[in-house]
C-alpha cells in the first residue's frame, strides 16, 4: 500500500472554503478504483492546520490520483488559500496489508 500524508497549512479567512474543496476531492478521490482511504484532518489545537492521509493500492494507483481531474481542480483552487507550500510525505504502508 502507498500512503501519502500531507500537511497543509490555510490562511485563516480561508479554512471554510478550503474544507469545502477538500470535501469534493474526498469525495470524488475515494471513488477510484485504487484508492483505500482518503482522509481529510483538521487540528483540534489550530484550525488552520489540516492534513491529508491518501492510502492507494501501490505507487501506480497514488500516481494515477495527481492526473485526476477531481485532484487538479482541487490543486488550483486551494493554491492560493495555503500560508506555505503543502508538504507529501511518501509511506509503505504495511498494516493493515
Amino acid at each position: 500500500m502507498q500512503v501519502t500524508i500531507v500537511h497543509v497549512t490555510v490562511k485563516p479567512d480561508y479554512i471554510d472554503d478550503f474544507i469545502e474543496a477538500s470535501r469534493l476531492n474526498h469525495e470524488l478521490s475515494v471513488a477510484e478504483p485504487g484508492n483505500r482511504r482518503f482522509d481529510v484532518l483538521q487540528s483540534a489545537d489550530n484550525p488552520t492546520q489540516f492534513v491529508l492521509y491518501e492510502a492507494y493500492e501501490n505507487i501506480a494507483e497514488a500516481a494515477k490520483h495527481k492526473e485526476t481531474d477531481h485532484y487538479k481542480k482541487w490543486r488550483e483552487t486551494v493554491a492560493d488559500w495555503m500560508a506555505q507550500n503543502r508538504t507529501g510525505v511518501p509511506y509503505n504502508g504495511l498494516f493493515p496489508a
